[in-house]
């Protein structure tokens, strides 16, 4: 029986093992922390990412490996493909955890990117904040995920509170400033591709935020037939160019009819948990499918789906299970600000019908603000 070594227990590892139970896999989590929620459903080993000895005592485990989140050192990646097959590689890793090196990818591919540059001093900054004009913001390069490392400058006023915030970490981790992008909208593409370069993707997404933390995802998005071609064309030549096995997330803008991209996220990606009951094959299988060499699953989809985010606390499962078109999720972490908990997925065969399920469920959770913009995406 096979067994897939995953690095990182959080929510995606708990369920990339479930998916992978109906194929007769066994799976080996490792994580930093004894609580990991992934510990839950399949066997985990805790140990430092960098501690070669527990790297060796995983690899000798496992038959393959995957990544539960894009965090885990890719020097720790590198040594362990010497050892057992790893996929996404090493290298698409490295790329995806420091958004300079990813910008500088997008741009060499001819994918449209907001102006950015990297920034090592305040003075640099300032000079960079009055070339750009407007609005910008400072990221940290490195490590940063969900809002995290992220400084938003409105006016030059801000940058010594920028600098204070953030700075340190220029020498440490690296800082990027970015241009505010006025978008309309955010899209994702949520893309798979196989071993022998198959390629898929599930229909494009549309995603609403809240303070940097993704609040809901509906699908598919109501773009025309040219901006999807668009936003898929992007997401291949990425994939091609990484010579990426897997899933994985391009996060886009969409702004005055013209595609952004944002970033790259190199594993199963939360705008596309809605295709464990909305599409045909899952993000999760599709993913083990591919890393393990299997032929990939249909990505189409089942009608119209919206995943709503649970952040921080867990509200009243029994009233999205009263929903006949109802699918509930729960990661089984403690509660804490910011967290991310769990999700409820509703799927219906038409728009009306899903836009009728969020507003009953908005309603009864008091939730109102968080379902609104996708109950007025699907009446528009």
């Amino acid at each position: 029986m096979t067994t897939v070594g995953i690095l990182g227990g959080g929510q995606l590892a708990r369920m990339l093992a479930l998916s992978g139970a109906p194929l007769g896999l066994r799976f080996l989590v490792m994580d930093t922390e004894t609580d990991a929620c992934a510990g839950q459903c399949a066997p985990l080993l805790v140990g430092d990412y960098r501690d070669e000895a527990a790297l060796a005592e995983f690899a000798s485990k496992v038959d393959v490996t995957t990544f539960d989140f894009e965090n885990v050192p890719a020097e720790s990646a590198e040594w362990l493909a010497a050892r057992v097959p790893v996929f996404p590689n090493p290298r698409a890793l490295a790329v995806t955890q420091d958004r300079l090196v990813e910008k500088n990818l997008f741009r060499s591919l001819g994918i449209p990117v907001g102006e950015y540059a990297a920034i090592s001093t305040r003075d640099e900054l300032e000079a960079r904040v009055a070339h750009i004009g407007g609005r910008c913001i400072l990221k940290t390069r490195r490590l940063g995920y969900d809002g995290k490392g992220q400084f938003r400058i409105k006016s030059p006023a801000d940058i010594d509170a920028a600098w204070q915030a953030l700075g340190a970490q220029a020498q440490t981790v690296g800082l990027i400033v970015e241009a505010f992008i006025p978008f309309q909208r955010e899209l994702s593409v949520v893309a798979v591709r196989g071993r022998d370069g198959e390629f898929r993707t599930w229909p494009l997404t549309e995603n609403w935020h809240v303070d940097g933390v993704l609040s809901a995802s509906l699908a598919p998005a109501t773009v025309d037939a040219g901006l999807q071609a668009q936003a898929f064309a992007h997401a291949r030549k990425l994939a091609e160019a990484l010579d990426y096995v897997g899933v994985f997330a391009l996060e886009l803008f969409c702004t005055d009819g013209e595609l952004l991209a944002n970033e790259i996220a190199p594993r199963v990606h939360n705008s596309g948990h809605w295709t464990i009951e909305g599409a045909e094959v899952s993000q999760f299988e599709n993913h083990l499918r591919a890393v393990l060499g299997l032929p990939l699953g249909d990505t189409r989809m089942l009608g119209h789906a919206c995943m709503l985010n649970w952040i921080g606390d867990m509200p009243d499962r029994d009233a999205v299970l009263a929903e006949p078109a109802g699918h509930w999720h729960d990661y089984g972490k403690l509660p804490r600000a910011g967290r991310k908990v769990g999700h409820a997925t509703l799927r219906e065969d038409d728009r009306a019908a899903l836009a009728a399920s969020l507003q009953r469920i908005g309603v009864a959770l008091g939730r109102e603000a968080q379902v609104a913009p996708a109950i007025a995406a699907l009446c528009d």
